[in-house]
């Protein structure tokens, strides 16, 4: 593709005020032209703050836009996949938010679909693309800790105000997100582990709701193994007493450790000594996301977070939350 790629968004929400929705406005070769929010008011105040062509409230509308090449989902992932079938249909580019879909199979069928009709599909899991994750990567390739041995993640929270209120959260509603933050925020590091050291081959957990606030579960704990033999634990826990977010990656010669949401220095410990480096992230996180979609579709680049990797990282959950 050479000439300008033309996007809508359906569901300009938070997640696209400042994560996403201006990346796409950035991008060469990208023109964000069209939104869609089921509030036309809405839609129209987005549109018209982001200095966005046109609006809509409805998706079908959005979707079968002429002018439009491409649709960004950043609706709730319970409707990913109805909107995503509607785009395929359509016979145009997507990008989806994470998590693809609530379920691998859901995800799947999306990933052959377009696969059969030869269309672009790209996944939001943007930290593939940022130099904060490359630069691990990099250190990872060269063999700066040696051998990888195995990975741990151990993620907590507080319970927030919303939790305890009772009140409406698609996020802890079990028939959206089974496993409540964990579909949320796990997926982004799994995912990164996974571009970090390849693909998992096995995967098994252990759920529970200890809290009662919610439908959906608030503890679960994991292990899996990656087909090069890295072993992998993680522990997710929604109601403690503190915020924490740590990965530690051990090798035959030192280890790495760094957060998967803040920018805290990456820690390199090698026998005595230790060095941080410290990579900031961008304002507009996505940015890279998207100047990669971007480089994909008008060269030889392949986009490193695709319907593919999103899909192996889907079964890679559901064998945690024992629903294959």
């Amino acid at each position: 593709m050479v000439k300008t790629v033309k996007w809508g968004i359906i569901g300009c929400g938070n997640v696209t005020e400042v994560k996403s929705g201006p990346a796409y406005k950035m991008a060469e070769g990208f023109e964000l032209v069209a939104v869609m929010r089921r509030n036309l008011e809405l839609a129209k105040y987005y549109a018209e703050r982001h200095n966005v062509p046109r609006y809509y409230n409805d998706a079908d509308e959005l979707i079968n836009d002429s002018e439009i090449d491409a649709v960004y989902i950043a609706t709730p992932p319970d409707t990913h996949h109805y909107y995503a079938m509607k785009v395929a249909q359509a016979n145009k580019i997507c990008c989806i938010e994470k998590p693809m879909a609530p379920s691998y199979e859901e995800c799947l069928e999306i990933t052959n679909t377009f696969k059969t009709k030869g269309l672009p599909l790209f996944v939001a899991y943007y930290r593939r693309s940022l130099p904060r994750f490359n630069k691990v990567k990099s250190l990872l390739e060269e063999k700066v800790i040696g051998d990888v041995r195995h990975i741990h993640w151990y993620l907590s929270r507080t319970p927030s105000d919303l939790d305890k209120s009772g009140d409406y959260n698609w996020r802890t509603d079990a028939k959206i997100a089974p496993a409540g933050y964990f579909d949320d925020l796990a997926s982004h590091g799994l995912d990164l582990f996974v571009y970090l050291l390849g693909d998992i081959k096995q995967a098994k957990g252990i759920t529970g709701n200890q809290q009662r606030l919610y439908t959906a579960r608030d503890i679960i704990s994991a292990s899996w193994v990656h087909k090069s033999g890295v072993l992998g634990t993680g522990m997710w826990s929604f109601g403690t007493y503190t915020r924490e977010d740590c990965v530690r990656i051990v090798g035959s010669k030192g280890e790495i450790s760094f957060s998967v949401f803040g920018d805290s220095p990456i820690d390199v410990i090698k026998h005595d000594k230790k060095e941080q480096i410290f990579i900031e992230n961008p304002k507009h996180i996505q940015q890279y996301h998207v100047r990669n979609m971007a480089n994909h579709l008008h060269s030889d680049f392949q986009h490193p977070s695709t319907g593919k990797t999103a899909t192996h990282v889907a079964w890679v959950m559901d064998c945690i939350l024992d629903r294959l």
